[in-house]
Order: C-alpha cells, then sequence, then structure tokens
C-alpha cells in the first residue's frame, strides 16, 4: 500500500500533540515546527498530486482490513487536488499569524492549526460517510479553539453561534447516516453507490430521506442560504487569519457535495435523480444575490468579506448543481480561485483593523496604506471577477458552461448582476478607507489629533506582507496556468462522472 495516502492525515496527527505536550512553553520552537510541518505537508501534497495526475485511484486499507469492512482512504485527482489546496493555503496563513503577532495572543494556536489541517485532509481523503463525520468533528473542535483565540466576549459569542449551528449540522449528519446504513447496510461511499443502485424504485423513499438530509448538512458546511446565518458573524469576529483559514472549510461542504453525488447518487440513479438541481440551483442563486447585497450594505470590513465568503460560494455551488462535466471542472477551478482570494482578502481586512479600526468610513490615514490599498485592490479585483485574474477566467467558465442548461438566462442574470454589486460594494469600501481617508489628510484636523500614520503594529511586518504576497502570487500563478489547471479539472470532473472505477478500485474483487 502507499503509505503517502495517508501522511497528510498522520503528519499533523503527530505534531499537534507534539507541540502542545512539549514545546507548549516554548513559542519560537512551535513556530519553527509548525511552519515546518505546514512545509512539509505541502511537499506530500504535491507527491500525492503528482501521482494521482496518472488517473489511478489508489485505497490505502487501515489494518489491512479490506472494503467495505474496514476503514479505506482512497487518493483520486479530487482528493489530491484538495489536499494540495489546503497546504498552499497553510502555509501563507501560518507565517502571517506568526508575521502578525497573533498566534501568541492565545494559548495552542499551532497545535489547534495543524488538528485543523488534520481534519480537513482526512475529510478529502475518506472513502467512508461516517469517518467523513468524524472529520467534520476534529474540524468543529478544532475550529471553535482558534475562533475564540485572543478571547473577548463577542468572539466567544460567535464562537457558541458558530458551534450551536455546526452541532445541529453534525446532529442531522447522523441522522443521514442512520437512515442511509438502514437502507443500505452500508457506509463505504463505493458500496453505498453499489446498494442504492440495486434498490428497486417502488422502495426508495426512506433512501431519498437519507440523500436530502445529507444534502442538507452539506449546505450548512457551504453556508448556503437560508442555512448561511452563522458565516457572517462568526468570521467577522474570528481572529481573521483563522478566517483566512476558514476559507477552505467551507469548501469541505462543497467537496462532499460532488463526491457524495457523484458517486452514491449520481445522475444515473433514478431515485435521487435531479435531487441536486432541483434543490440545490435555487438555493445557490438566492446565496450569490444575498451575498453581493452584504457586501454592498456592510459596514465592516471583516463582515464584508465574511459576505464575499458566501457571494463565491454562491457562484461555486451554482457551477455544481448544473451537474455536467464542464460545470464541475469549471467549479473546481473556480474553488482554487475563490479559496486564495478570499483568504487574501481575510488577511488585508486584518492588516486594515489592525491600524485604522475596521469601520468602512473616513479616518485619518495608517501606516503602510499605499501597500495595503494595493493589496486591497488585487484581491477586490479577483474576488469580483474582473480581468485579468483568475477570478475573470473562473466565472467565464462557469457562464460558459451554463449556456445549454434549462434556465441558463437566470444563472447568467444572477452571476452577471452579482458581479457588477460586487464590484460597486468592493470599490464603495476601498473609497472610504483609503482614498476619502488620505484627502482628510489633506483637511485641517480637530485639536489635539494626530493625522500622522502610525507604525507597523505587526512584530514582523516583512514576514506578515510576504505571507500576502504569496497569496497574490498564488492567484496569478492561476492566471497565467490556466490551461495547464483547467485540463487537470477536465480530467478530475470525467473521473468523478466515471464512478465505477472509483468503485471498482474500492471494493476490488467484493464488487
Amino acid at each position: 500500500m502507499n503509505h503517502w495516502i495517508v501522511a497528510p492525515i498522520v503528519l499533523p496527527a503527530i505534531l499537534a500533540p507534539f507541540i502542545i505536550m512539549v514545546l507548549r512553553y516554548h513559542l519560537d520552537l512551535q513556530r519553527i515546527f509548525s511552519v515546518a510541518g505546514v512545509v512539509a505537508l505541502l511537499g506530500i501534497a504535491l507527491t500525492i498530486t503528482a501521482q494521482a495526475a496518472g488517473g489511478d485511484i489508489q485505497v490505502y486499507e487501515l489494518g489491512n482490513w479490506p472494503a467495505p469492512f474496514g476503514i479505506v482512504m482512497v487518493l483520486d485527482r479530487l482528493s489530491a487536488m484538495m489536499v494540495l489546496l489546503t497546504a498552499l493555503l497553510a502555509l501563507p496563513i501560518v507565517l502571517y499569524a506568526i508575521g502578525s503577532g497573533w498566534d501568541e495572543r492565545g494559548k495552542h494556536f499551532h497545535a489547534l492549526f495543524h488538528f485543523q489541517l488534520m481534519g480537513v485532509c482526512g475529510a478529502f481523503l475518506t472513502g467512508d460517510a461516517f469517518n467523513l463525520f468524524v472529520f467534520f468533528e476534529v474540524l468543529l473542535i478544532a475550529s471553535y479553539g482558534l475562533m475564540t483565540h485572543g478571547g473577548g466576549a463577542v468572539r466567544l459569542k460567535a464562537g457558541v453561534q458558530y458551534v450551536a449551528y455546526n452541532l445541529l449540522g453534525s446532529t442531522l449528519f447522523l441522522f443521514a447516516l442512520g437512515t442511509l446504513y438502514g437502507v443500505t447496510g452500508t457506509l463505504n461511499m463505493a458500496d453505498i453507490a453499489l446498494r442504492v443502485a440495486e434498490i428497486p424504485p417502488e422502495d426508495t423513499a426512506l433512501l431519498r430521506v437519507g440523500a436530502v438530509l445529507l444534502l442538507l448538512v452539506f449546505c450548512i458546511k457551504a453556508a448556503v442560504l437560508p442555512l448561511h446565518f452563522w458565516l457572517p458573524a462568526s468570521y467577522a469576529n474570528a481572529p481573521l487569519p483563522v478566517a483566512a483559514l476558514f476559507a477552505i472549510m467551507t469548501k469541505v461542504g462543497a467537496y462532499s457535495i460532488i463526491r457524495m453525488y457523484t458517486l452514491a447518487f449520481g445522475p444515473e440513479v433514478e431515485a435521487t435523480q435531479g435531487l441536486v438541481g432541483n434543490w440545490l440551483q435555487p438555493a445557490a442563486l438566492v446565496t450569490l444575490a444575498v451575498g453581493a447585497i452584504g457586501i454592498l450594505g456592510s459596514q465592516h470590513i471583516a463582515r464584508m468579506v465574511a459576505f464575499c465568503a458566501i457571494a463565491s460560494m454562491g457562484t461555486l455551488l451554482i457551477a455544481i448543481s448544473l451537474f455536467t462535466p464542464d460545470a464541475s471542472a469549471a467549479a473546481l477551478y473556480y474553488v482554487f480561485h475563490s479559496t486564495l482570494a478570499t483568504a487574501l482578502l481575510f488577511l488585508v481586512a486584518d492588516l486594515v483593523m489592525e491600524r485604522r479600526g475596521g469601520a468602512i468610513a473616513p479616518t485619518k490615514p495608517m501606516a503602510q496604506t499605499g501597500l495595503i490599498s494595493a493589496l486591497f485592490f488585487v484581491g477586490a479585483i479577483a474576488m469580483a471577477g474582473m480581468p485579468p485574474l483568475s477570478g475573470f477566467i473562473g466565472k467565464l467558465l462557469v457562464l460558459d458552461a451554463a449556456r445549454d442548461a434549462p434556465d441558463a438566462t437566470s444563472v447568467w442574470a444572477v452571476i452577471l448582476i452579482g458581479s457588477f454589486v460586487t464590484i460597486v460594494g468592493l470599490a464603495r469600501a476601498g473609497t472610504l478607507i483609503f482614498w476619502k481617508s488620505h484627502d482628510a489628510d489633506h483637511n485641517p484636523q480637530p485639536e489635539g489629533e494626530d493625522a500622522e500614520p502610525q507604525p507597523s503594529p505587526e512584530p514582523h511586518p516583512g514576514l506578515a506582507f510576504t505571507a500576502v504576497f504569496g497569496l497574490v502570487g498564488g492567484l496569478i500563478l492561476l492566471t497565467l496556468f490556466a490551461g495547464p489547471a483547467l485540463e487537470y479539472t477536465s480530467k478530475t470532473a470525467e473521473q468523478l462522472f466515471t464512478p465505477e472505477d472509483y468503485i471498482s478500485a474500492v471494493l476490488g474483487e467484493a464488487e
């Protein structure tokens, strides 16, 4: 068996308790081991992505117990791509947390950070629905600790709200798994696909209940309206480097929808035919619309970026709900773009808030205002989907994939109008925060008001800005290499829509 498959889970699972038990009083050593662990994770992710690029689906059987009786980890193009995205996101965020000093404002930041990575990578690699639930819970526990990092009543309140909504999702997840197990007698994803295909159409009522419950759970994780209420307050009040890491968490919900509803409840399954498109597409359209309106109406920069995350999830789920190989390829390209762009805006928002507060209103100029405004401009272009960055390519791919859809007019209208509203909202925020504040510096100041920019609040501003520029570089590379990236996502979509290969690789002779 290929032990590289479990390395993205095992590495942070070992490193996190090591940091807690051995390095808990040595912050410098925690930082060294944390960065080294993320760099190692990135190397592992590149290795397994290269292994999966050939199209072979590899299975790791824990304890040598074959599926469907044992726990299996599965490496295909999709899971390798998502693990690579996680590692690419984690590196600039951990560097920014060190450079900005966020990691020393509370306890156990680096340990919780690696537990979070373990949960995310495990969710992407598992081939078992129950273990998907287990890794969701690992995510929930670690993310709650990260959300409340640094303390404060507002952050604690937001954390409790976040946990309450996600515990509701976990409860529904258990109900869905119990229903599916009662109908199929298994929770291995490949085995569920086989059993579902064998159920007579007249006996599928309970199966549809389980599939709908599962879709609701994944929509909660993906912040689909009307199940999105936990996200704006939770992300806006969390430490913003943590919110940047959480950009990958909504993608876990999107990944789960793609995985389960191409494998177990695919378009050829009569019992659940049309389930995702009929339910998910209207919700995704409304999610995009509400996210764009939230961007326009926000009075706080962190809350505005949280609505950017909601709007980007709306666009992504519109592509997923079309349920064609071309649309799925576009969605997978957009996953990379939206994750990096959302994280970039959260880190820029943190730079702004550390210097002048988060209110979207003119104040006195801040330190490094020219550099930060340039970074905000790049992030805004990427998020709004304007040329020349990857957001324009991603939205163009989604629009092209929707041309032949029955409701193509609605999809095009919502995406284009939503993009325009997003441009207006981000332009308004940039004008008030940077331009008007600069103009205000040339006006007479009230007596006693100091108009001089303050020094950088980061202990290591060079490292913090390097991390942010790393995300900018990721967006530029995604634009320059859009051709190879789209080729990879197209092959990934093709693999997703031939689930027989996945089932054969996991079950082997048991099939």
